[in-house]
């Protein structure tokens, strides 16, 4: 009997994680199946690019994993329920799918924080097709005479990248941009100081310490009674976990994610691993490290080792597991690449211009191939799981 491990979610760390496994496991061993919503891989760091305007690859998860013995699933995650080892999944192809060992990476969602009116009337660029709706929106506001208006809720990177792009690609916009304290309040003095620039030069209005407490169809309410018109208002006011994690009895953290040891495991239920947005994890620093790519990635990282090597008996390296930067785009030939300490506090230097955009824009390459070939140069052998007579692959797999 193969050992079964399940992926649920083909985002830059399940992917990842999906496509190593099966580099590295005998599939004469282990049976891998990925569970995705979608069939095509999102390049969720650049749907604000999508909603401007721009063509943004989408490779079919069936060509990244072409070559394995992985069978994609697409379905959408319903329920997880970790004592019967079972993982419910809705659409065309519904039902139950049993596992032995769980990668869990549903990632998160925008979250609308409780304020009114954001699901009804706000648009996002946290998925695929939220993005295309924008992009829509912002194509009939173009074709008006007047042009129209676009508030960007947010400024932390999301909110920063997007009020830029689309201030950059379409000029006959009017561009605002919503911050609740003063904006770019994580960078470095510097930084802050040119992003200024870059708002005043793309003619993007930013008001600073403004709260939103309400969302209508052609405005925003603030805190203070003031009311901002608004043709399209874009949600980016951070993001939140998928809810199953929280539902299935797994331990999670106050804010829904998994929470696992140093190596990815769950805490609670040693059997599920998570990686991606989906997992709390304490990084080198002592401190949570962020929903981001690069956490995606040492996740990701770590989980597979360890994946690896609990099945197969071998020793489990450890990632370093650390957030050295925020690397924000400002259109298409602006940036800003802000190093941060071991506290997570910004360093006084920082690297900005052109050649931040060219640094930022080979990140995503990077990480767009990275991702979509996760199974390049498989090995003619493989690592096998480790015997052990007295004990199912079940068993050893939660050892």
């Amino acid at each position: 009997m193969k050992h079964r491990i399940v992926v649920l979610g083909a985002g830059y760390a399940g992917a990842y994680v999906a496509g190593t496994l099966a580099r590295r496991l005998s599939p004469a061993d282990v049976e891998i199946t990925v569970v995705n919503a979608v069939p095509d891989f999102v390049q969720r760091l650049r749907l604000h690019q999508l909603a401007a305007g721009q063509e943004i690859d989408a490779p079919q998860l069936a060509d990244v994993f072409a070559g394995t013995a992985i069978r994609l699933r697409l379905a959408r995650v319903t329920a997880v329920d970790p004592e019967r080892r079972v993982v419910a999944v809705a659409g065309a192809d519904e039902g139950e799918l049993s596992y032995d060992t769980l990668l869990y990476a549903l990632g998160s969602h925008g979250a609308d924080r409780g304020v009114t009116g954001v699901a009804e009337h706000a648009f996002d660029v946290a998925a695929r097709p939220s993005a295309l709706r924008l992009r829509e929106r912002l194509d009939s506001l173009g074709k008006r005479d007047e042009g129209g208006s676009v508030l960007v809720v947010g400024d932390g990177l999301t909110g920063i990248e997007t009020a830029t792009e689309i201030a950059e690609s379409r000029p006959r916009l009017s561009v605002t941009l919503v911050a609740r304290g003063e904006l770019g309040a994580p960078l470095s003095a510097g930084a802050r100081s040119y992003l200024r620039r870059v708002c005043d030069r793309l003619g993007i209005t930013v008001l600073e310490h403004t709260s939103v407490e309400a969302v209508e169809a052609t405005r925003v309410m603030c805190a203070d009674g003031t009311a901002v018109a608004s043709d399209a208002t874009v949600w980016t006011a951070g993001f939140a976990a998928n809810p199953i994690a929280a539902a299935s009895g797994l331990e999670v953290a106050e804010n829904g994610r998994i929470v696992v040891d140093d190596t990815m495991r769950s805490i609670s239920h040693p059997n599920v691993y998570a990686a991606g947005d989906s997992a709390y994890a304490i990084g080198d620093n002592g401190r949570p490290l962020p929903m981001s790519c690069a956490s995606a990635g040492y996740t990701g990282m770590q989980a597979t080792a360890a994946i690896v090597g609990h099945l197969t008996g071998h020793e489990i390296p450890h990632t370093k597991l650390e957030y050295v930067g925020n690397h924000i785009s400002l259109g298409r030939r602006d940036g800003i690449l802000q190093m941060i300490d071991g506290e997570g506090q910004a360093k006084p230097k920082y690297l900005s211009g052109r050649k931040a955009a060219r640094i930022k824009a080979g990140i995503l390459r990077m990480s767009l191939w990275a991702t979509s070939h996760p199974t390049f140069c498989l090995p003619k052998r493989k690592h096998h799981l480790a015997a052990a007579p007295d004990a199912s692959l079940a068993e050893r797999a939660i050892a």
